[in-house]
């Protein structure tokens, strides 16, 4: 389902992905009536939000620490180069090994709300039928260095994805 959600509407759906103290002051991304990527609002504090893309099937909101802010940004330059996701990973970490894309110094977790029939609700501010994932983002972090396994154990169990690479993190996704 895609939604052309107004410039507020954005920007309501986008936050609701943020924790709720970091909501009313958060950075907000969304798309323009053109699809355009583009600020909605300045933020004011560590989180960035990101509302759904309306050309895109689905349903996605997210936010993250602003630490993450150089490897997202730079993630979105190189996909519109037109860059594979695989050409963005190997540049990305060519750039992060390299020290000229900064990583966070400290362990810094990106929030989502996603799913394929997903949608904000407009009559009453909330984001239906979706799933709630957090991604804690640790580089060069390993199995051995976090004691997590590299898979889940059980569907809502965390568990270490991409280990020993700039931009390995911790999956967790709750059940519903």
């Amino acid at each position: 389902m895609n939604q052309n959600l107004s410039l507020d509407q954005q920007i309501a759906s986008a936050i609701l992905a943020a924790p709720i103290e970091g909501r009313n002051e958060a950075k907000v991304y969304g798309y323009s009536e053109s699809g355009d990527f583009m600020t909605l609002r300045e933020g004011f504090n560590d989180f960035i939000c990101i509302a759904d893309d309306p050309k895109k099937d689905g349903f996605q909101v997210v936010c993250y620490h602003k630490s993450l802010e150089p490897m997202m940004a730079r993630g979105r330059e190189l996909a519109g180069e037109g860059k594979t996701r695989e050409e963005k990973e190997a540049i990305r970490d060519q750039e992060a090994t390299s020290g000229k894309m900064s990583l966070p110094e400290s362990p810094a977790t990106l929030h989502i709300y996603y799913g394929d029939n997903a949608y904000f609700n407009e009559e009453t501010g909330t984001i239906e039928n979706a799933k709630y994932r957090y991604v804690v983002y640790i580089p060069y972090a390993t199995q051995e260095s976090t004691g997590l396994p590299l898979a889940p154990h059980e569907s809502s169990h965390p568990w270490l994805m991409f280990p020993g690479r700039y931009n390995a993190h911790i999956m967790i996704t709750p059940e519903d």
